[in-house]
């Protein structure tokens, strides 16, 4: 018979590989940006002594990508605290506002998806309902990545749209808040008691878009904590016992990190402040009509491309909301 130990080695000797490759990756990557700075020096040089202006395109595309390369080192060192480095849990809540704020919760998806396609990241949906007649009424899913979490911690908080609702009649500006909870998947078995009377466990159909993914079996749960109101769902593993698991594991992490932090300004910085889905609550405002732009109003970073905003093109705001929450 196995030793249980030895799973126990296994997993912390996986983990010290991880975290040298991660080491040994940063290293190379200084290197590399040593040699190209390198390398750039000797193209201004050649182009004094060669008296050739026709260089100064390259060399000038040489220094945009060795800057736009130090800025994410840069960024990168920022991310130390401790669960940075974990895969990212997110989860997006249509405000009131119906139809508008359903569809508005399925554009930020759509968003943080591209988001993370870019970078390399997967998605893993965790549980999801549809909106009655079009978007998004919640969805909570995973994203796996290195610094996930450490990204995207910066999108925790309610996000508003201002545009003219295609679902409106009249052509009317319309305003629209999506509420987003993210928090770190901390994958070790963490030390926290938890009493079975304080839970409510429900299970219910899996809802999905038809064919092979709607579910005839009531194998999605949901899990609430009681005394704190805490509650978490999962509906995309195979059986029920998988999601009651994994449902149990987000539950053990939310609960840690409460016990973890023992004030309100503490919880906020891990967490997000729990803050009504309306107006004054939203930390970033995109703005369709009249204008375009899109502001984050704890940093003062603003795009006034919306379009590239909503195809994923986000790191202006995380790199941003990292340096001002480094200050």
């Amino acid at each position: 018979m196995q030793d249980p130990g030895f799973w126990d080695d296994a997993d912390r000797a996986n983990k010290q590989m991880k975290e040298l490759k991660q080491l040994k990756d940063t290293v190379d990557n200084c290197n590399s940006l040593k040699t190209q700075y390198d390398d750039i020096e000797t193209l201004i040089e050649m182009g004094y002594e060669a008296n050739d202006p026709e260089m100064v395109p390259e060399i000038r595309d040489e220094l945009d990508d060795f800057i736009s390369k130090l800025e994410s080192l840069r960024i990168s060192t920022l991310l130390a605290e401790e669960y940075d480095k974990c895969n990212a849990i997110l989860k997006l809540n249509a405000g009131a506002g119906g139809t508008e704020s359903c569809d508005w919760a399925g554009m930020l998806y759509r968003m943080y998806t591209r988001w993370a396609e870019k970078r390399g990241f997967s998605i893993d949906v965790l549980d999801f309902l549809d909106g009655d007649e079009a978007g998004i009424k919640s969805i909570t899913f995973q994203v796996n990545g290195e610094n996930a979490y450490g990204y995207l911690k910066s999108e925790k908080g309610v996000h508003r749209l201002v545009r003219i609702s295609p679902f409106n009649a009249q052509g009317k500006r319309q305003t629209s808040f999506v509420s987003l909870d993210v928090m770190p998947d901390i994958e070790e078995d963490l030390d926290v008691e938890i009493n079975e009377d304080d839970l409510r466990i429900d299970t219910y159909r899996s809802s999905g878009a038809g064919g092979q993914h709607i579910n005839k079996t009531s194998s999605a749960i949901r899990i609430t904590h009681i005394p704190t109101g805490t509650v978490v769902q999962c509906q995309n593993e195979r059986s029920q016992f998988q999601n009651k698991d994994k449902a149990m594991q987000m539950l053990k992490a939310k609960l840690f990190l409460l016990k973890q932090e023992e004030n309100a300004e503490k919880l906020s910085d891990i967490r997000g402040e729990v803050k009504e889905i309306g107006w004054g609550n939203q930390i970033r405002s995109y703005v369709m009509q009249p204008y375009k732009l899109v502001k984050d109003n704890r940093t003062n970073y603003e795009s006034g491309n919306v379009d590239a905003v909503m195809d994923g093109d986000i790191d202006g705001f995380i790199n941003a909301y990292l340096k001002w929450r480094a200050n």
